[in-house]
């Protein structure tokens, strides 16, 4: 089976350890990736990408140097490869035009403020990662200690 990511990028190295510890929980059976940028996230998607590994989640900071996250995860969204990457925008400076474009444009899954809870961001990304596995028609059953039952049996009922 492909190797399924998470990818968090943020730019302050602090931020970036505490989401990637919140996320910890999925170490176990999916690669956390992590990274400081926009510029850098993408050489690692095309990376993963090349060797048919699946970008399951991003969770992606907005004010970042260079390319902000609403960009990044505009662009991510625009390509059909990754078209049913769940995103969530992790910020606490977004404007309300910020925030509005992310939904339009980039079509994000969640907004989550700086200071985020762990229990909801690790809740949020389960959620995200239960509906990608059954869009992506991927066995759900090795993964179950990492998904949402809830949402999981939803989709199932839906499916029939």
């Amino acid at each position: 089976m492909e190797k399924l990511y998470i990818l968090c990028i943020e730019d302050q190295p602090e931020v970036l350890n505490s989401i990637v510890e919140d996320l910890s929980f999925f170490e176990e059976h999916l690669v956390i990736e992590e990274c400081e940028s926009a510029s850098e996230a993408e050489e690692i998607i095309e990376e993963l990408d090349a060797k048919g590994d699946l970008l399951a989640v991003v969770v992606s900071d907005h004010v970042m140097p260079g390319k902000n996250g609403v960009d990044f995860l505009s662009d991510l969204h625009d390509d059909d490869r990754f078209r049913n990457t769940k995103k969530i925008l992790l910020t606490g400076l977004a404007t309300h035009a910020d925030t509005i474009r992310a939904i339009n444009k980039a079509a994000i899954d969640r907004y989550i403020e700086k200071p985020w809870q762990s229990a909801l961001l690790l809740q949020y990304v389960k959620e995200l990662l239960t509906l990608y596995v059954i869009e992506k028609g991927i066995p759900y059953q090795p993964l179950m200690k990492y998904l949402d039952k809830a949402t999981l049996f939803e989709l199932l009922k839906k499916a029939g």
